[in-house]
C-alpha cells in the first residue's frame, strides 16, 4: 500500500477533474480499453490482459478465471494535468446494478462498441441508464482490426437503435487487417498507429483520404452548427473554423447532451488510446460543469441544491459498500459539494445518524492510497462508517440534505442454500449479511415453511458468483438447490374488506378492527399505504402498527405465497377499545384485513419475462426460432447483421433454464445470446395451476 498524505492531489481544480465510466455490452472491450488507459497514463508499467487473467481492474479471482468484469472497479489517473477518476463497469446483465450505481455518481461516460457487432442489446441497456442520469458520453468503436469491422455501420446503428446523435470526430484509415490509423477531422491530420507504445505523431492526410476527410469534416461542422449557435454563425457566414473553436463547440454540445463524439481504434493492439484520452479531457464535463445536485431537507422536506464548490456545505452520496478482507468495511462515495478531512464528523441524513469519517482512500482497483481530505467533484472510499449503506447521503451536520437515492431492480431468480456443518451455519449468516450490504440486487431470507435459507439475484451467473465468493472469501461450504423463478403476486381490481382481531375472554384482552381498501398500481410502483381515517376512529399511535401488519402480510401472497407488488392500501375506517386495544391487536387486524381484501381483488401470479437477443448464422435461423416458440417466447424483431440473423424476443424466465446448452446444441456452438430482465406479466392459467399445486404440496410443512 502506498502511504501518502499529499494534499496537492486532493486540491485539483474542479475544471481539471473528469469522473468517467467505461460502459458497454459484454465483450466489447471495456476492461481492455481501461488497461491501456492505465498503461499510457503511467499508472501501470505493464499492460494487463483480460484473457491471461492479468487485468488490473479485474482483480477478483472470479473475474480473472472467467475473463469478465463482475464488480465496478474505480481508479484514479492523470493525463496532461487532468485528474481522471475512472470506473470500469461490468457488461454482463446480471451485474447491471454496478453500472446503475456507477452512472449515478459519474459526470461522463465512454461507451465502447464492437466494430463488428455494432450496437448490441446490453449497449442499449447501458445507454438508457446513462440517458436516465443525463450523462454526456462519447463513443469508442473498438476492434477495428477484426474481420467484419465496419465503422460506418456501427455509427448508423448508434443513430438508429439508440436514437442518438453520433458525430464522428475521427474516421478510420482502413478496416480489418488494413486498419492503420485514423484521420482527426478536427485537427485535419492523420494519426498512424505503429506497433510500439509511443503516441502517434500528427502527419498530413494521405492523398487517397483527402476528399473523404473534407466531406466528413463538413458533415461534422454542419452537425455541430445545428445545435450550437456560435458554430452556426461561423458556418452560415463561411468563416474559417480553427481546431480550437471546433473543439470548444463540440464540448459545449457534448456537455449539453446534444451530440456524441465518436472515435475508433483497436484497444487490444494499443491503437486509438492516446486520441481517446485527449477526447475525454476535451469533450467530457468537469464536476464544475455539471448542474448543481438537488436534494431535500430531511427536517421539512423542502427542495435544496448544492453547487459543486468547496465553499458549499459538505454533501456526498455513498454508492458502494465492500467487505474488504484487509481494512474492513469500505464505503465508496462521491463528493458533490464542500470539503471533508479525515476524522471529520458527518451526518448520515438518510438514516439520521452521525458518523465519523475514518481513513480516506483513493482507490486503484483493489489497491489504495491514503489522502488527507476530499473535495467537491472527487470520488474516494473510506473506512469506519458503520451505519452507511448504498444510496445514503452524507452531509454537514448543520446543513443536512438528502440526495436522490439509487433505484435498483428486484431479483428475479432464487436458489435454496444449506450449510453443510454447524460451523458453516454461523459463517454463512455473517457472509450473507456482508454480501447483502454490498449488493442491493442480492437478497437473502429464511423460509419458515421449508426451514431453508433462500438467496435471490438477477440471474444464474449472479448467484453462482455469490456462492463462489461465500466459499472463497468466507470459507462457507454449502449445498445449493436448483434455481427457481422469483414469481410475484398482485391484484387486478379494487376491493374493500374488514380485518377484525378481537380476543376478550375476561381480563385484559385484544381489540382492533380496521377497514381497508385496495387497488392495483401501475407496473413497478411497488407498495403505497394511505391513512384516510377521519375523526379519530383509530388513534394515530396505532396507524403505524396497521401499516406494519399490512406490509408483513404482503410478503406472502394468498395464491402461492409469493410477495405482492404494485398495490395501494388505504385505511378508511376502524374501531378501537379504550382498554383492550394495542399495537399488536391493530397489527394483526391489518394483516387479516389485507388478506381478505386480496381474496376479493382478483389476485394473479406474475412471472418475470426476459428480453433475449440471439445472433445465429442463417442456416440455424429456423431451429432457433422454433426453440424460442417452444419456450412460450414472443419474437419482437428480426434483423440482419452481415451473415448473422439477430432475433429479439421476450421469453418467460421459467422457460430459459438450460437455454445456453440447448442453443449450443442446435447451432453447433456458433450462436450467441444475451438475456436481461424486461418486465413482469401474468402467468397463463395452466401455469398458475401448476404453481398453486406446488404450493399446496408444501403446506404440510407448516407447523
Amino acid at each position: 500500500m502506498v502511504q501518502t498524505a499529499s494534499t496537492t492531489k486532493t486540491s485539483v481544480p474542479n475544471e481539471r477533474v473528469r469522473n468517467i465510466g467505461i460502459i458497454a455490452h459484454i465483450d466489447a472491450g471495456k476492461t481492455t480499453v481501461t488497461e491501456r488507459i492505465l498503461y499510457y497514463t503511467g499508472i501501470t508499467y505493464k499492460i494487463g490482459e483480460v484473457d491471461s487473467g492479468t487485468a488490473v481492474m479485474d482483480w477478483m479471482a472470479q473475474e480473472r478465471e472467467r475473463g469478465i468484469t463482475i464488480t465496478a472497479a474505480a481508479t484514479t489517473t492523470n493525463w496532461k494535468d487532468f485528474t481522471i477518476n475512472i470506473v470500469d463497469t461490468p457488461g454482463h446483465v446480471d451485474f447491471t446494478v454496478e453500472v446503475e450505481r456507477s452512472l449515478r455518481v459519474l459526470d461522463g461516460g465512454v461507451v465502447v462498441f464492437d466494430a463488428v457487432a455494432g450496437v448490441q442489446s446490453q449497449s442499449e441497456t447501458v445507454w438508457r441508464q446513462a440517458d436516465r442520469y443525463h450523462i454526456p458520453r462519447i463513443g469508442f468503436i473498438n476492434k477495428m482490426d477484426r474481420v467484419g469491422a465496419d465503422f460506418w455501420n456501427a455509427v448508423e446503428m448508434i443513430r438508429e437503435r439508440l436514437v442518438a446523435r453520433p458525430v464522428p470526430v475521427q474516421i478510420p484509415m482502413g478496416q480489418e487487417d488494413a486498419f492503420q490509423g485514423v484521420i482527426d477531422l478536427v485537427e485535419e491530420t492523420a494519426l498512424f498507429f505503429g506497433e510500439g507504445d509511443e503516441a502517434p505523431k500528427p502527419q498530413p492526410i494521405p492523398e487517397q483520404y483527402q476528399e473523404e476527410a473534407k466531406r466528413r469534416r463538413d458533415e461534422l461542422l454542419e452537425a455541430i452548427a445545428e445545435v450550437d449557435d456560435q458554430m452556426l454563425i461561423s458556418y452560415v457566414e463561411h468563416h474559417t473554423v480553427s481546431p480550437k473553436e471546433m473543439k470548444m463547440a463540440i464540448r459545449r454540445a457534448t456537455v449539453a447532451g446534444l451530440v456524441n463524439p465518436i472515435l475508433c481504434g483497436a484497444a487490444l493492439r494499443n491503437k486509438g488510446i492516446h486520441p481517446l484520452l485527449d477526447a475525454i479531457v476535451e469533450y467530457l464535463p468537469s464536476p464544475f460543469e455539471v448542474p448543481a445536485v438537488t436534494g431535500t431537507n430531511p427536517k421539512n422536506g423542502e427542495t435544496m441544491t448544492r453547487e459543486p464548490r468547496e465553499d458549499e456545505p459538505f454533501s456526498a452520496l455513498a454508492f458502494k459498500v465492500v467487505a474488504d478482507p484487509y481494512v474492513g468495511r469500505l464505503v465508496y462515495f462521491r463528493v458533490y459539494s464542500g470539503v471533508a478531512k479525515q476524522g471529520a464528523m458527518l451526518y448520515n441524513a438518510t438514516r439520521g445518524q452521525r458518523e465519523r469519517l475514518g481513513r480516506i482512500l483513493r482507490m486503484h482497483a483493489n489497491r489504495r492510497e491514503d489522502i488527507d481530505s476530499i473535495a467537491a467533484g472527487q470520488i474516494a472510499a473510506t473506512v469506519g462508517l458503520k451505519h452507511t449503506f448504498t444510496g445514503d447521503t452524507l452531509s454537514d451536520d448543520s446543513f443536512p440534505i438528502v440526495l436522490e437515492a439509487i433505484k435498483f431492480p428486484e431479483p428475479v431468480i432464487s436458489v435454496s442454500i444449506e450449510p453443510k456443518t454447524k460451523d458453516d451455519q454461523e459463517r454463512m449468516g455473517n457472509s450473507l449479511t456482508s454480501l447483502v450490504e454490498e449488493d442491493p440486487t442480492f437478497k437473502a431470507r429464511y423460509d419458515q415453511e421449508t426451514g431453508q435459507t433462500i438467496i435471490s439475484g438477477m440471474g444464474e451467473l449472479h448467484l453462482e458468483i455469490i456462492v463462489d465468493r461465500m466459499l472463497r472469501e468466507f470459507n462457507v461450504d454449502a449445498h445449493v438447490g436448483r434455481p427457481e423463478v422469483a414469481f410475484k403476486e398482485t391484484i387486478t381490481s379494487s376491493a374493500r374488506a374488514e380485518g377484525r382481531f378481537v380476543r376478550q375472554t375476561g381480563g385484559r384482552g385484544q381489540f382492533g378492527v380496521v377497514h381497508l381498501e385496495v387497488e392495483p398500481l401501475p407496473h413497478s410502483e411497488g407498495f403505497q399505504f394511505e391513512n384516510k381515517i377521519i375523526g379519530g376512529a383509530i388513534p394515530r399511535e396505532y396507524i403505524p402498527a396497521v401499516e406494519q401488519g399490512v406490509r408483513e402480510a404482503l410478503e406472502t401472497g394468498i395464491l402461492a405465497g409469493y410477495p405482492v407488488i404494485d398495490i395501494k392500501v388505504a385505511l378508511v375506517d376502524g374501531q378501537y377499545h379504550p382498554v383492550d386495544s394495542s399495537e399488536i391487536a391493530f397489527k394483526m387486524a391489518g394483516s387479516l384485513g389485507i388478506q381478505e381484501a386480496m381474496k376479493r381483488a382478483k389476485p394473479v401470479i406474475l412471472e418475470p419475462v426476459m428480453k433475449v437477443e440471439v445472433a445465429t448464422p442463417d442456416q440455424f435461423f429456423g431451429d432457433v426460432l422454433g426453440d424460442i416458440s417452444s419456450r412460450r417466447g414472443q419474437v419482437t424483431d428480426v434483423d440482419h447483421r452481415g451473415h448473422l440473423r439477430v432475433i429479439a424476443a421476450h421469453i418467460p424466465l421459467a422457460e430459459t433454464f438450460g437455454y445456453a446448452t440447448t442453443l449450443r446444441s442446435i447451432t453447433q456452438g456458433r450462436a450467441s445470446y444475451t438475456m436481461e430482465f424486461d418486465h413482469y406479466q401474468e402467468v397463463p392459467a395452466s401455469i398458475k395451476e401448476q404453481i398453486a399445486g406446488r404450493m399446496q404440496q408444501r403446506q404440510p410443512v407448516r407447523r
